[in-house]
């Protein structure tokens, strides 16, 4: 039995300049945080020859071309294991709740798969391959922020070059402003779950157009990704708060089903009762609001949110990325 387990992350700022409908063209930029809510994937092998997979509903099928789950079977596609292997698959947080989930079941199954061959494989592969089949084998219009920051684990700035190829560096945060942000940042559950494709497909389209100056937005969002990097290094936290706001003020023009009026309603309500700044994380349109609010007005964002129905998730910062949490093998 082999278990592996992957990150999802919090966007804290540039998200969606990894988009390739812009970086492509203008080269993006963002910080991302690994948080210490899984993706896990066991994998063991199996008496009989047939494939068997569990994970929101269960597959027992002969030949992987039967595989109904695309990520399930490209990747065993990918890695060339054909029958005698069944794989489960559970996770700490719902899925289309823009944690970046999907990528970070792509990077724990193919750490699992590889292990499961006796490969060794280093984070970058793990994010180029789980890159390659999100991206050019299915054709998903995601970025490449999940893969990677799944695979790194930490806060960590990554640059996306035009040519493809990217640039890693581990944000230097010093202990005690780390122990603030984590403090600091409320982040609660829409009970919206969303596809993630509709949205960033609207968004791509609105980049490609320059659409109500879209460019220039992303343009802003990706300077803003480099300011937090900067307020992060140097310790000057409560400002982040108000860089939030600007980056959600932005990023929720650039496509029609970024928000609604419920969604409006909740942003102000946490403003209201005290939060600096705040925005929904992933594509939007659902999922997970992140909010910064100082200590003397905590207590009352979170009041007024799980007032609202809103629930909250408690977090902490994960370091390691991807790893191989057990690995006991069948003789």
């Amino acid at each position: 039995m082999i278990v592996s387990r992957a990150p999802v992350r919090f966007s804290l700022g540039g998200g969606g300049t990894d988009l390739p409908s812009y970086s492509s063209v203008h080269g993006g930029f963002l910080v991302a945080a690994a948080i210490d809510k899984y993706i896990y994937v066991s994998a063991n092998r199996r008496f009989y020859d047939s494939i068997r997979l569990a994970y929101s509903k269960t597959e027992t099928v002969d030949d992987v071309d039967q595989i109904e789950h695309r990520i399930f079977r490209e990747a065993l596609r990918f890695t060339k294991i054909e029958r005698g292997i069944e794989l489960t698959s559970v996770a700490d947080v719902p899925p289309n709740s823009g944690l970046g989930s999907s990528s970070s079941f792509t990077v724990a199954l193919l750490n699992a798969l590889h292990t499961y061959q006796h490969e060794f494989v280093s984070s970058e592969q793990l994010a180029r391959e789980a890159c390659h089949i999100e991206i050019d084998v299915l054709k998903a219009p995601i970025g490449k922020q999940d893969q990677y920051i799944a695979a790194y684990g930490g806060i960590t700035a990554f640059t996306f070059n035009p040519d493809g190829s990217v640039e890693i560096e581990r944000v230097p945060i010093r202990p005690e402003v780390l122990d603030e942000l984590e403090s600091n940042l409320l982040i609660f559950y829409s009970g919206v779950e969303r596809e993630a494709a509709s949205v960033l497909s609207e968004q791509g389209k609105s980049i490609q157009k320059n659409q109500d100056s879209a460019v220039e937005r992303m343009h802003r969002i990706k300077q803003l990704g480099k300011e937090t990097q900067r307020i992060l290094s140097h310790g000057n936290i409560d400002s982040y708060g108000e860089l939030l706001h600007e980056h959600w003020m932005n990023k929720r023009k650039l496509a029609s089903n970024m928000t609604d009026s419920t969604i409006d309603e909740h942003y102000e309500a946490a403003r209201k009762a005290g939060a600096i700044g705040g925005k929904l994380m992933g594509a939007g349109g659902g999922g997970f609001f992140m909010f910064y609010a100082t200590p003397a007005d905590r207590r009352r964002v979170y009041a007024a949110l799980t007032g609202r129905g809103l629930k909250p998730l408690r977090f902490r910062f994960d370091s390691t990325g991807a790893r191989i949490v057990a690995n006991v093998r069948q003789s």
